[in-house]
């Protein structure tokens, strides 16, 4: 196990430190309060204004927005000890995780894998949608989950929809966290966030949260370290400009990870059945990431309340792997020696950077009578990804070829003895984007939202030897309407179109064309209890051409793939937030039917009936303590290639929190409640799930 954590330990001790350091300054602070109080709230308010605009980038609130969005809130994110991001989506309506080995998971709604995700409102499409690595959750404040086309946010886009994740930014007090957690498997972690102000006006402020986390696996061998830290300021230059930077960086590492899955299907077509912790890597394979981002933002508000917004991200990642591939390759997987499966090895590293560039202009008009607001703007994506590989001699290397009879022993495939390494992929991606939205208020009930994207995508270099330059432009339209019907109901309808460039190679080894369409919506959200209580009610269709569909392996024995017409269609509904003071309540069901161009149901992976639900309470008699459980269930899915099938499933996690002081709390949580088993993807066969599980932590908050 590597151990990497002196960088993230300090930042803790300093996180402390600072609490002691601060203190007088703040009884200082206090002090002059009468003096300072119209200028602090003035700039305190202007530095905190960073409320998230939705679908658009216009201001309208969630239950006014036309189209489906839902909110996995810090106290989600707290409650189930969803540490990262692939637990934090597992708690989102309509989103599945999909993992098809160990280091690598992608995420999709409605369907299809959801390829586009955001930072603070601004991002670029993630190519395949997958993330390498398990990435920490902890210094996001909350994330937003956007379902349905996502032209609107990018310019691209499938049906899916997209992911903005909310940073912690710097808050108005001196404030902070530490906190402790033991779990099974040998579960370490401790993590550290603390907000201070840097001025006596409050007019400049930082933000520090830093974690390290080791553990090892229900999985045999697999074991995990990453450490992370993350570092905002953000502050007012003028009484109308603010500026906001701030860095963070993980290095993540794993032993004994998977690539690919398990093997599931026999040869004569029966379904293997294996133990949980079943995993066919070995003591040498390893699989470790860094990723470091970037950022600076400038805010400039005239005194129109028009507003300016430019902002640089940066972002940077390497991956380096030594992996083991087992799977059948002749057919001839025997269910009763478990004999016939062979192992390919292969050593690859890659290095990602991506520079974006954003400004945006957004403010209010008047016309004809009314108010009305538009937002405009350009941006640049430009992205290099290089991908490196180790040979090894094919014909002297025990590592390749049959395995020894299935579950095998963690050390009875050597390692190969590595090549030199050669890169075998060099490709730069531009994305240059013009966009404008406008919402009209047609009546005190009525308005409409409607815009475009123009972009133009290009993407040259080379990948496995075969040439690549690409040039392609597109205008996406949009349009959708909500209307009042009382103070508490809505109703909506939008129309946009979809535009995705594919990263999927044909069998001569050349990118498909890009993925296009149009996607609607129809809906209606409602408001309970004092607008507590969230409804909302989504019926969408889309209708998308030359959809990647895998078909096989050509000649060079790679993956490639065909286009395919596929429509899709379902329904939505959720009810989120409070019933009563002590109640908080989560339920959203999932309704999808995905159909090829012959009218024949299709990704038979994707489960049809999807059920979120969540219960979080509060005990009236005692209430320092909160209770609660929450899970999913999903109806059956199978993988027809593979002729492996996955029963109707559901998986309940519980927690208990209890605030042992106004400083300390006391937190347990047990996932998987039923010790269910069930197989955590079938779109490309994985592996199974955790079975019943726990941790306890102690935070300390000051």
């Amino acid at each position: 196990m590597k151990n990497n954590h002196n960088f993230a330990l300090t930042a803790l001790v300093l996180a402390m430190g600072f609490h002691s350091q601060t203190q007088a300054a703040e009884q200082e602070q206090q002090a002059k309060a009468t003096d300072n109080e119209v200028e602090q709230i003035l700039i305190v308010g202007k530095r905190t204004d960073r409320d998230s605009k939705g679908a658009t980038g216009l201001t309208m609130e969630i239950s006014e927005t036309p189209q489906s969005i839902s909110m996995v809130t810090s106290e989600l994110l707290e409650n189930y000890a969803a540490n990262s991001i692939n637990d934090a989506l597992k708690l989102a309506t309509g989103i599945t995780v999909v993992q098809g080995e160990t280091n690598r998971t992608s995420y999709t709604s409605r369907g299809f894998d959801i390829k586009s995700t955001q930072i603070d409102g601004v991002g670029m499409p993630n190519s395949w949608g997958l993330v390498t690595g398990a990435m920490e959750s902890y210094g996001y404040e909350e994330i937003e989950v956007i379902r349905g086309a996502n032209g609107q946010l990018t310019g691209v886009g499938n049906s899916s929809g997209t992911i903005n994740y909310v940073r912690k930014r710097p808050t108005n007090k001196n404030e902070g966290e530490v906190g402790i957690t033991l779990g099974s498997y040998n579960e370490k972690r401790l993590q550290a966030d603390y907000s201070m102000l840097l001025t006596d006006s409050g007019s400049w402020a930082a933000r520090v949260v830093a974690v390290v986390e080791d553990s090892e696996s229900y999985l045999d061998i697999l074991e995990d370290d990453r450490t992370y830290i993350s570092a905002v300021i953000d502050g007012q230059i003028t009484d109308n400009s603010t500026l906001t930077f701030g860095a963070s960086h993980q290095d993540a590492n794993t032993d004994g990870n998977m690539w690919g899955g398990l093997v599931l299907n026999y040869a004569d077509g029966t379904q293997a059945e294996w133990d949980v912790s079943t995993n066919p890597a070995q003591d040498w394979t390893s699989w470790d990431t860094t990723n470091t981002q970037t950022f600076i933002e400038y805010v400039y508000a005239f005194d129109n309340d028009w507003e300016i917004k430019t902002t640089y991200n940066f972002r940077d990642s390497a991956n380096q792997g030594k992996l083991l591939y087992v799977y059948d390759a002749y057919g001839v997987f025997d269910s009763e020696t478990n004999l016939g499966l062979v192992s390919w090895p292969g050593r690859y590293d890659g290095e990602f950077t991506a520079h974006l560039f954003d400004l945006t202009a957004s403010g209010e008009f008047d016309l004809l009578g009314k108010t009305h607001e538009l937002t405009m703007g350009v941006s640049n994506a430009s992205s290099e990804s290089l991908s490196f590989t180790n040979g090894y001699d094919y014909a002297t290397t025990p590592a390749y070829g049959f395995t020894p009879a299935f579950p095998y022993a963690s050390n009875v495939i050597p390692e190969p003895v590595w090549g030199e390494r050669t890169k075998y992929a060099d490709i730069d991606v531009t994305l240059t984007r013009g966009f404008a939205s406008t919402k009209l208020n047609i009546t005190d009930e009525l308005f409409l939202v409607a815009g475009f994207n123009a972009i133009n995508y290009k993407r040259n270099g080379t990948s496995s030897g075969v040439e690549i330059d690409n040039d392609e432009s597109e205008i996406s339209p949009y349009i959708a309407a909500t209307y009042a019907i009382t103070d508490d109901i809505n109703v909506y309808a939008g129309y946009s179109d979809i535009y995705q460039p594919q990263e999927q190679y044909n069998y001569d080894g050349e990118f498909l064309d890009p993925s296009k369409g149009v996607n609607y919506e129809l809906g209606v959200k409602t408001q309970w209890f004092d607008d507590s209580l969230l409804a909302t009610f989504a019926i969408f269709s889309a209708e998308q051409q030359n959809i990647a569909a895998y078909a096989g392996l050509n000649a060079d024995l790679q993956y490639y793939y065909k286009g395919t017409n596929v429509d899709s269609s379902g329904f939505e509904m959720e009810v989120s937030g409070n019933i009563t003071d002590n109640l908080n309540v989560l339920f959203a069901y999932t309704l999808l039917d995905i159909e090829d161009a012959a009218g024949e149901s299709t990704n038979p992976w994707v489960a049809t009936d999807v059920i979120n639900f969540s219960l979080g309470y509060t005990l009236p008699s005692l209430p320092e303590v909160n209770v609660g459980f929450g899970g999913k269930w999903q109806s059956e899915t199978e993988n027809a290639i593979n002729g492996v099938t996955q029963d109707a499933y559901m998986l309940v996690n519980a927690f208990a929190r209890w605030e042992l002081s106004e400083q300390l709390t006391l937190q347990a949580n047990i996932d998987n409640v039923t010790d269910e088993k069930y197989i955590t993807s079938l779109e490309n066969v994985g592996f199974y799930g955790a079975p019943v599980n726990g941790s306890v932590s102690v935070s300390y908050s000051f």
